[in-house]
């Protein structure tokens, strides 16, 4: 596992492998991966769904890249989403990239900064 870890700021990403299924919320500063399906809520600085990757409740993240599923709403500073992602809810953001046809069914609303206001 120290392969993973950052040794001068001791973090590692939390990685929810293909074929796992977490009932739960994930909550942590760092960087979360999915690749399998978490039933929960997920709190991160940045949240990376893999393709085959699926998650059922809300993202509240710095940046999401999006290349699986999302079902549930999410509030992020910077969206990604790839040519295979899907997502449904609402998506409040304040950069957003879309790359190729993705399957979004989603509600977009564009966030201000502080400044903007």
């Amino acid at each position: 596992m120290l392969a993973f870890t950052n040794s001068v700021e001791k973090t590692s990403p939390t990685v929810i492998g293909a074929g796992c299924n977490v009932m739960g919320d994930i909550k942590t500063d760092h960087i979360v991966q999915i690749h399998g399906t978490v039933h929960g809520n997920i709190n991160a600085e940045t949240v990376v769904i893999g393709r085959g990757g699926r998650v059922i409740g809300k993202i509240v993240a710095d940046t999401l890249f999006l290349h699986g599923e999302l079902d549930g709403p999410a509030t992020v500073n910077a969206a990604n989403m790839f040519s295979a992602a899907k997502m449904s809810g609402t998506l409040s953001y304040r950069t957003l990239n879309i790359t190729g046809n993705t399957g979004l069914e989603c509600k977009l609303t564009k966030r201000k900064d502080k400044k903007d206001e």
